[in-house]
């Protein structure tokens, strides 16, 4: 039985139907976990760089998984097929505006509308802008930690009603924003100070329009962080 870190466990936990199709799959641990756990019954591992792609092989043929998972060099959502039959796309490990990226360039891949479970390393705001505009829900959101760092995974469905957000809920998650746990609060008191060190640094005659960027991000986890006190 294969072990996969408490990251991937927590993104296995939302993943719903029977077909998976992980993107960037990190070879195919994801998959293999969600096969044999019988969480899902077929999957599909995609990889962008061939040395990845030919880990995923091999470890798809050691757990003898050969007929349940289909292993796919391509950038994306390039490996899904335009009449794919997908449940659930997870994309994990990455940061905001690549995954972002990703569902935006193969969006008429989407038409089956599948659940979307995106876990990303830095910056969520542009996958929860994505999401907007591309008339996703956010239904669950999860903050943790691993190894001393700190990840957010966003789950999203195709809903019915449209989903319209602050730019504070872009920004901090409309869920995480209600749950505001031990490992919200760490995190954007790290960041906060963070951009208070930059702004020190910055030198107001030259970097005018900088200096008013971090300004703004400042105030804005400020009146988060305060608002929890």
């Amino acid at each position: 039985m294969i072990t996969i870190n408490k990251r991937l466990q927590k993104v296995s936990e939302f993943i719903k139907g029977d077909y998976l199709a992980d993107i960037g799959s990190d070879h195919a641990y994801l998959p293999i976990y969600a096969i044999t756990n019988k969480i899902v019954s077929k999957a599909i591992a995609g990889e962008v760089i061939k040395g990845p792609y030919e880990a995923s092989i091999q470890n798809v043929q050691y757990y003898q998984l050969d007929d349940a998972i289909n292993v796919k060099l391509g950038d994306g959502l390039t490996v899904l097929d335009h009449n794919n039959k997908v449940d659930s796309i997870t994309i994990c490990g990455m940061g905001g505006p690549l995954i972002a990226k990703i569902l935006a360039e193969g969006q008429n891949k989407l038409t089956n509308h599948p659940r979307l479970i995106l876990q990303s390393n830095i910056q969520s705001y542009p996958i929860r802008l994505w999401l907007e505009e591309a008339g996703y829900t956010i239904t669950n959101e999860e903050i943790m930690e691993e190894k001393k760092h700190i990840y957010e995974i966003i789950v999203a469905d195709k809903l019915d009603c449209d989903m319209v957000l602050t730019e504070q809920e872009r920004k901090f998650g409309p869920l995480l924003l209600q749950q505001r746990n031990e490992y919200f609060n760490r995190k954007w008191t790290h960041e906060l100070q963070s951009l208070k060190a930059i702004a020190q640094q910055l030198d107001p005659s030259i970097h005018h329009n900088r200096l008013a960027e971090v300004d703004t991000e400042i105030k804005l986890i400020s009146e988060v962080l305060n608002y929890e006190n």
